[in-house]
């Protein structure tokens, strides 16, 4: 692979499994070095530490910080300048999700989610804006969803969060236009992870059908591709978003949903 972004540096939040791990490693592959930050067991840190090392050349520094708490997003962004110099890429990836309708749906779990899907976006997003600027280029990725151009029952929090994701992505990308940053957010389908498989599993258990049918017609319902996003289109994006030639790309909330919002 090219290394396009050697000499550069990223920090990607909720990136020690599913599509936070595959942006870290495709961002490393071309030369970024990075700074992984999510929860796990020690084990699954370790192991997603040595996925990077494979191909950044040494091991990741990682970040347990919790998004849910300002303060520490904080302290992670002053973390990542202290072990990496700075931060030139940011990667708003970390999400929770929780299922109900509006009526039940628990206050806490509303709070839980806007904390961590859109607030930990705003803190992240303005802890590392002096910084880019005073280097004159940056990259700011926020890994939205389909969820934030529509709707779906049951996913008020969620949804919610992820059309403010793409929100704060326009204005921070229309404030910061003339300074060499750039704001954009890529807002995947159904994308095959290990905890988006599981739920492939439950739902054909609670159906009485196959894997594939549950998967066709009931998970991927909407997707008219009727299959899954893969973690390496949604890093592959990411990647072209923090290439030489996308000066002008910026406030995009950019599909990759097999014709989801499209239909």
């Amino acid at each position: 692979m090219e290394k396009t972004l050697t000499g550069r540096t990223a920090v990607i939040t909720g990136s020690t499994s599913g599509i936070g791990l595959g942006i870290a490693r495709l961002l490393a592959e071309a030369g970024a070095k990075v700074m992984l930050n999510g929860f796990g067991k020690p084990e699954d840190i370790a192991a997603a530490k040595r996925h990077i090392a494979e191909v950044m050349g040494e091991e990741p520094h990682h970040s347990a910080a919790d998004l849910s708490k300002p303060e520490e997003v904080r302290a992670m962004v002053t973390e990542a300048q202290g072990v990496l110099g700075s931060v030139d890429i940011l990667v708003n990836n970390a999400g929770i999700q929780f299922t109900s309708p509006v009526a039940d749906f628990p206050e806490e779990k509303w709070n839980a989610i806007i904390a961590i899907n859109l607030s930990a976006v705003f803190h992240g997003t303005k802890a590392v804006l002096p910084g880019m600027k005073a280097r004159g280029w940056g990259r700011i990725i926020n890994i939205a969803s389909a969820h934030g151009l529509v709707g779906s029952p049951e996913k008020v929090a969620y949804v919610a969060a992820k059309h403010g994701v793409v929100g704060m992505t326009k204005v921070t990308a229309i404030e910061w236009a003339q300074t060499g940053i750039t704001c954009n957010a890529i807002c995947p389908g159904f994308v095959r992870t290990p905890l988006a498989e599981v739920q492939v599993g439950a739902i054909a258990k609670e159906k009485g059908v196959s894997e594939d049918v549950a998967l066709r017609d009931y998970l991927l319902a909407k997707q008219p591709s009727k299959r899954w996003v893969e973690v390496e289109e949604v890093a592959r994006m990411a990647l072209y978003m923090c290439g030489p030639d996308t000066g002008s790309l910026t406030g995009a909330a950019l599909s990759l949903d097999g014709g989801w919002v499209a239909s």
